[in-house]
C-alpha cells in the first residue's frame, strides 16, 4: 500500500475540451472549463500549479503535481455513467430517456393511483423554472410536480410545507420501484423538496437520489469487501446505491463539501474518501451560467492550498470530473467532453503530465492498485508513475 488514504474529488461537469467523438453527441467545440473562465477572464493560479494551463494550451510549464486528461468509453455523458466508469463499469446501452415527449401515460397514471396524488409538468425542463411555472398550484392542489430533463432521470419537485420530506420520499421511492419495469428505467429518481412563496421559491438541501444498483459489483465493492473505508461526501453514496459506501456525509453546496473534506482529512481511517461537488453541474452549467461557473472554479481554486496543506505523507489527492456541461454551449445538456486529472500527494518527486487515461476507470483501478484489492475489468492504474 502506497497510500493510507485517497481523496477522490469530482469536479462536477468540469470538462477539459471536446472528446474525439463528440460529433456523435452534437457536442463539437466544447470546453467547460476553459470557456467558463474566458467568461470573466478568470484565472485558477493554485490548479495552473498543479497543470491546468498545460491541459489547455499544450504547453509543457514546470508543475508541482501529476496532470492528465481522461476519456470516456461509455455511451452516454450524464453523472450516473461517468462516475460508474470511474469505478469499473462501462456502460454501453444509455439509459433511457424522456426528454423529448415526458413519460408515457400509463408510467404517469399509475404513478398517481399509487401515490394518490395528481401530477403537474411532465416535461423536460430546468428545475428552477418548473418550480416558478407550476409551484403555486402544487400548493393550491397539493399535486406533484414531475418533470426531466437530458438525462436519464425522473424528478418530482414538492414545497416541504405543503409535502412532508418523508411522504415525498415515500412518493420517490414508489416512483423507482415502477421505473424498474424495462420500458421505464431511468438511471435516477430525484427528490426536488423546496421552500418559499410564489415567486420567490428555493430549492432546498434536502434532495434525495434514487439510483439503479450498479450492474455488477465496483472498486467500492471491494474496498468495502476487504474492510477498508470509503467514505462518501455528497451525492456519492446515492450514486451507487449505497453499494460499497461505508460512511455518507450529504452536503448543502459546494462549500460545504469543501469544508466537510478538510473536516474529513483530519480523522483516522484506511481507504477511500469520494467526494462529489455538484453546484459547477446543477446552479451553472444546466442553467447556461458562464459567469457563476468561473466564480465557483475560483472558490475552489482557493481551497486547494488547503486541502494540499492538510494531507498527511501518505494521503493520495486526485481531482477529475465525471463529464462536461459547457455553459455557453447551445441548449442545457451536458457535453461530451475528456475530463482533468490531477494528481498530489506530499514528497512528490517528479511532477509532470501522464499519458492520456483512456477510461474514466483508470482512476478505479488506481484505487485497486494501491490497496490491493480485486481490479476492475476495465482501465489501467498509473500508480506506478507516482515517484
Amino acid at each position: 500500500m502506497k497510500f493510507k488514504r485517497i481523496f477522490l474529488v469530482v469536479m462536477d461537469s468540469v470538462g477539459i475540451g471536446a472528446a474525439k467523438d463528440a460529433d456523435q453527441f452534437g457536442d463539437e467545440g466544447t470546453n467547460t472549463i476553459k470557456h467558463a473562465l474566458e467568461s470573466i477572464h478568470a484565472r485558477l493560479p493554485h490548479f495552473e500549479e498543479m497543470g491546468l494551463n498545460n491541459l489547455l494550451n499544450n504547453i509543457n510549464e514546470p508543475t508541482i503535481a501529476y496532470y492528465t486528461k481522461a476519456e470516456e468509453i461509455s455511451n452516454g455523458k450524464d453523472t450516473l455513467t461517468g462516475h460508474l466508469e470511474m469505478m469499473g463499469i462501462e456502460t454501453k446501452i444509455p439509459f433511457k430517456t424522456f426528454t423529448e415527449t415526458g413519460f408515457p401515460n400509463e408510467l404517469i397514471e399509475e404513478l398517481s393511483k399509487r401515490t394518490g396524488k395528481g401530477i403537474l409538468g411532465n416535461c423536460n425542463a430546468s428545475g428552477t423554472e418548473i418550480i416558478e411555472r407550476l409551484g403555486k398550484e402544487h400548493m393550491e392542489t397539493g399535486n406533484i410536480i414531475v418533470y426531466t430533463s437530458a438525462d436519464s432521470v425522473l424528478q418530482i419537485a414538492a414545497h416541504e410545507e405543503i409535502l412532508p420530506l418523508k411522504e415525498l420520499y415515500h412518493i420517490c421511492e414508489i416512483a423507482r420501484e415502477l421505473t424498474l419495469k424495462e420500458e421505464w428505467k431511468v438511471g435516477r429518481i430525484i427528490a426536488r423538496p423546496f421552500v418559499g412563496t410564489p415567486g420567490n421559491f428555493t430549492r432546498t438541501p434536502n434532495r434525495h437520489d434514487y439510483a439503479l444498483d450498479p450492474v455488477k459489483p465496483t472498486v467500492l465493492d471491494s474496498l468495502k469487501n476487504n474492510e477498508y473505508d470509503v467514505i462518501s461526501i455528497g451525492k456519492i453514496a446515492d450514486i451507487f446505491n449505497n453499494c460499497g459506501i461505508t460512511e455518507s456525509i450529504k452536503t448543502k453546496d459546494n462549500l460545504d463539501g469543501m469544508e466537510i473534506i478538510l473536516k474529513t482529512m483530519q480523522k483516522e481511517f484506511t481507504g477511500l474518501c469520494f467526494a462529489n461537488l455538484n453546484d459547477f453541474d446543477s446552479k451553472y452549467g444546466h442553467r447556461r451560467n458562464p459567469v457563476g461557473y468561473a466564480e465557483a472554479l475560483q472558490t475552489l481554486d482557493a481551497y486547494v492550498p488547503k486541502f494540499i496543506e492538510a494531507l498527511k505523507d501518505d494521503d493520495l489527492l486526485l481531482f477529475t470530473a465525471d463529464h462536461g456541461n459547457d455553459p455557453t454551449y447551445k441548449g442545457t445538456d451536458h457535453t461530451r467532453e475528456n475530463v482533468p486529472v490531477f494528481i498530489y500527494y506530499k514528497g512528490i518527486q517528479t511532477p509532470r503530465g501522464l499519458p492520456t487515461l483512456k477510461t474514466f476507470a483508470s482512476l478505479g483501478a488506481t484505487i485497486a492498485d494501491n490497496f490491493n484489492v480485486e481490479m476492475p475489468t476495465i482501465g489501467e492504474s498509473f500508480l506506478g508513475y507516482l515517484k
